[in-house]
């Protein structure tokens, strides 16, 4: 599943998918992005119950490419969107945990990623921006998830302002879950990973697909949809495991 530009491996019960292009700063390219989700689900046919995304070199990832997109065309610029899209779904689609590890820079669509991933841990060196609102181009498709994260008001001052907010301060906006020493970075980071897997993976992953379905609908919507879902999984082999397994006082034993 690896490429030059996207390496897979495995750690433990894990996959880490690491962005490798640390000349360019791990820029979105159309062709890197494509190799990414590409990546992302090969591993989801896996058994691995999470994921890591993470990057190498001095930046996690510095956003779009602007190599392709100076001098592109409107259709070229709405495809390399569309690309950019598709990636950030497959993230989420995803049955597994997907956890964004975070060092240095994180700007537009590379803060996109981190906002997209289901949760993020940060090192104190890492740096969040939208920048787009101090130059020529509006990080439009970025603020998507990162509204959706931190709130308008703060969406609004990453946005119009583009400066870059510290680990510390994404945390507080609830960008990130955890920020930590730069030496601590793969530890903290596994040990949420191995604290958001646990129990059973096919509840997990109906439950990861439900939350994101409900988040953006009004309440009553949600209500109505959470209920048919939260019914439905009543029924499964797991639910019931976990129902009867602390009835009895013991251990669940999850389904193959």
């Amino acid at each position: 599943m690896s490429s030059d530009e996207v390496l897979v491996e495995t750690d433990g019960a894990f996959r880490v998918i690491t962005m490798n292009r640390p000349q360019r700063r791990n820029a979105l390219s159309r062709g890197h992005m494509r190799a990414l989700t590409e990546a992302f689900r090969q591993v989801a046919e896996t058994d691995t119950p999470g994921i890591v995304l993470a990057g190498n070199g001095p930046a996690f990832c510095a956003g779009h490419d602007f190599a392709d997109l100076a001098g592109a065309d409107l259709a070229a610029a709405r495809e390399l969107l569309l690309t950019s899209r598709e990636l950030m779904e497959t993230i989420q689609s995803v049955p597994q945990v997907v956890v964004a590890r975070v060092h240095g820079l994180a700007t537009a669509a590379g803060c996109q990623l981190v906002a997209t991933c289901d949760l993020a841990v940060a090192a104190w060196n890492a740096g969040f921006a939208a920048p787009g609102g101090r130059g020529g181009w509006f990080c439009h498709t970025p603020m998507v998830p990162i509204a959706r994260n931190v709130g308008r008001k703060r969406a609004m001052e990453l946005a119009l302002t583009g400066d870059t907010i510290d680990a510390e301060t994404a945390q507080e906006w609830g960008l990130i879950n955890r920020a930590v020493p730069a030496e601590e970075l793969e530890k903290a980071t596994r040990e949420l990973l191995e604290r958001a897997t646990r129990g059973s993976r096919r509840s997990k992953a109906l439950g990861k697909q439900a939350m994101y379905a409900q988040l953006d609908r009004p309440e009553a919507d949600a209500y109505t949809y959470a209920i048919e879902v939260m019914a439905a999984a009543s029924q499964t082999p797991e639910a019931q495991e976990g129902m009867r397994a602390f009835l009895e006082k013991r251990g669940p034993e999850w389904p193959a």
